[in-house]
């Protein structure tokens, strides 16, 4: 009878054991099939070790780059594939922004009812938010030059145009050599997602909103510009003009490093850094499963660093993606929408992932009424400053920058700002690397761009 007894034990603890075990099997399925499904080694997706599914469309169902099992086929247009590399993707994989690596789930079209099967066999179309003619109209804009442009629609957040220079033609790749190392830089790089820079003066808008929310005489405190503040030892802020008395519309017009660095010693090192992290600069932005670097600052305890630091020099390091959407955050009266890439109906359904929500808000970065303010003093930045003539049709409201970057490079070109246009709600972003003047190098870019936006 005790036999039999442990016998029963063991045949119910195999039971139990059997159980969980089919448990952990069914969660892991759940979880992780897309995993092993897309595993290189699975024949029916790759071919050579090449993906062979999948297509990529823009917007207005322009081929982008279709997987094949002779391998990736993309757009006839060479500025077409030029300007979008970063995002179809080469036939190496260095991209690890390309579509291939970030968006396999979606190319490959796997969930656990199906699998991976479709009914032609070929992957699941993939339209992204892109418009593949702005793309190519940044590219050309940019010139060979090095840098990167994004436009988003700041009331939806779906992205327009996403370009990253130093590029190249996918379909007929360089040989990348000592020759022409300088040329192709840093060309595996996405420059709007994954990489930060020095922003110069676009960082003032981050001070002047501090200033609005924090100090009773925002609008009415004055500085005395005569060209540069003496912090002894050397140390200096200095203008490339006098500017006289300036107060904070002023300053911001003129871009007034004088104004600004002394705004920053009274605002000191907390506030600075409290508005900074507001703003969503020092966090990673998700763009359907995409993390884009984030922003680093430093903020000292007084004197010249922190000067430099309020101006956006000094140790400021930001990402073009994450100054996008804080622009999106001013237009859209203080609470900005994520960026996405993808369309909704081409996103695959997985109740166990979680998948980023389509045009979700952030936390408000700054108040309505601060952006209403900053609203005001960007648009005069163009009229008095850069020029409504050279942005014909457009209520552009902007910032421009102009960032050294030391080792007797030129400075880097920024020009940020929005349309404030409820039929045309774009925010948007231009770096010019080594560029020179902002309003000159990136601003011009901008204007080209965001004449094939709304055109």
């Amino acid at each position: 009878m005790k036999k039999i007894e442990k016998r029963a034990i063991m045949c119910l603890l195999l039971a139990c054991v059997l159980f969980v075990g089919v448990g952990v099997f069914t969660y892991r399925y759940f979880v992780h099939g897309d995993e092993w499904a897309i595993y290189e080694g699975n024949r029916d997706l790759y071919a050579e070790g090449d993906l062979a599914k999948g297509t990529l469309f823009d917007r207005n169902n322009q081929l982008l780059m279709k997987n094949s099992s002779e391998g990736m086929i993309y757009n006839d247009n060479y500025s077409v594939r030029c300007s979008l590399m970063h995002i179809t993707g080469d036939r190496d994989n260095n991209i690890t922004t390309g579509a291939n690596r970030a968006f396999i789930d979606e190319m490959v079209g796997y969930d656990f009812i199906n699998g991976i099967y479709t009914l032609n066999n070929e992957g699941r179309d993939i339209t992204l938010t892109l418009d593949a003619d702005v793309c190519a109209a940044a590219y050309d804009a940019m010139n060979g030059r090095k840098g990167t442009v994004g436009v988003y629609n700041y009331k939806t957040g779906e992205i327009i145009c996403l370009v990253s220079c130093p590029s190249y033609d996918p379909a007929d790749p360089p040989v990348i050599n000592e020759y022409n190392e300088d040329q192709y830089s840093g060309v595996y790089i996405n420059r709007f997602t994954s990489a930060t820079f020095v922003p110069g003066s676009i960082f003032k808008l981050v001070t002047a909103a501090a200033s609005i929310e924090t100090l009773d005489d925002a609008y009415s405190w004055e500085v005395n510009c005569t060209g540069s503040v003496d912090y002894g030892h050397g140390d200096k802020v200095t203008d490339l003009a006098v500017h006289g008395t300036v107060d904070l519309k002023k300053a911001l017009e003129v871009s007034c490093n004088c104004y600004f660095g002394q705004l920053a010693e009274k605002l000191g090192p907390g506030v600075l850094e409290d508005y900074t992290k507001k703003a969503g600069l020092t966090k990673a932005v998700d763009i359907n499963g995409i993390d884009t670097a984030k922003g680093t600052f430093d903020f000292p305890d007084e004197g010249v660093n922190l000067a430099w630091t309020g101006i956006g020099q000094y140790h400021d390091m930001v990402n073009p993606c994450s100054m996008m959407v804080f622009m999106g955050a001013i237009a859209n009266d203080g609470t900005a929408v994520m960026p996405y890439i993808i369309e909704p109906s081409s996103l695959v359904t997985d109740y166990f992932k979680k998948i980023p929500k389509v045009g979700t808000k952030t936390r408000d970065m700054i108040e309505s009424t601060t952006a209403s303010s900053l609203q005001e003093m960007m648009a005069n930045n163009v009229e008095n400053n850069y020029g409504s003539s050279n942005f014909p049709g457009l209520d552009i409201c902007a910032k421009s920058g102009t960032a050294e970057v030391g080792n007797g490079n030129q400075p880097n070109a920024w020009f940020t700002g929005f349309l404030n246009d409820d039929e045309t709600p774009y925010a948007f972003v231009v770096l010019v690397e080594n560029g020179g003047y902002g309003s000159e190098a990136a601003g011009a870019v901008a204007n080209k761009v965001l004449q094939e936006v709304v055109d």
